[in-house]
């Protein structure tokens, strides 16, 4: 019989409880247990209170064979309880970012957060800079209609002033 540490949930609805527990791997999470370790209350304000454990007992389990859940070596190792199994697990975590980085992908949510964060900085400085293309673009489209008219007039002016004294007929006395 294969013997984990883990958490069963009690309480309410909105207000969790959970039980730290030995109990058969092949039960459900709320199944029967084979021996209640301690509790863990994490709306619990007082550290003291928000993880109670007797130590002896988890340690008896742990030296049979016991295998802690992710969850319940997170706790123990908090109350200063190391096991292999958590050694084990930052060993993979520590490879598998290191992975992760040689890639150039996030491992973390934090980094793809910051990543999609920069990418949104990026974006949005392209969008400014597009818009203050598009607005020089059209300044310069406006000056140069604008100097083409007022070329356009100034050649009509001439033209206006030019023809008036070719039109006039000489007097013949």
């Amino acid at each position: 019989m294969a013997v984990k540490l883990r958490m069963t949930r009690m309480g309410r609805r909105n207000r969790p409880y959970f039980r730290i527990n030995a109990i058969d791997s092949r039960t459900p999470r709320d199944g029967k247990i084979i021996e209640k370790l301690g509790h863990y209350d994490p709306i619990e304000k007082d550290l003291s209170k928000q993880i109670v454990l007797n130590t002896e007992r988890v340690k008896y389990w742990l030296d049979n064979g016991a295998i802690p859940s992710d969850t319940v070596a997170e706790i123990l190792l908090k109350l200063g309880i190391k096991t292999k199994y958590v050694e084990k697990r930052t060993v993979r975590r520590d490879r598998a970012r290191v992975i992760a980085r040689g890639k150039g992908q996030p491992f973390t949510k934090a980094e793809r957060a910051a990543i999609e964060k920069a990418a949104a900085e990026v974006a949005e400085k392209a969008k400014v800079d597009a818009e203050a293309k598009a607005k020089a673009e059209k300044e310069t489209k406006a000056k140069a209609e604008a100097e083409t008219k007022a070329k356009a007039e100034a050649e009509a002016k001439a033209k206006a002033e030019a023809k008036p004294e070719e039109e006039k007929p000489e007097k013949k006395e």
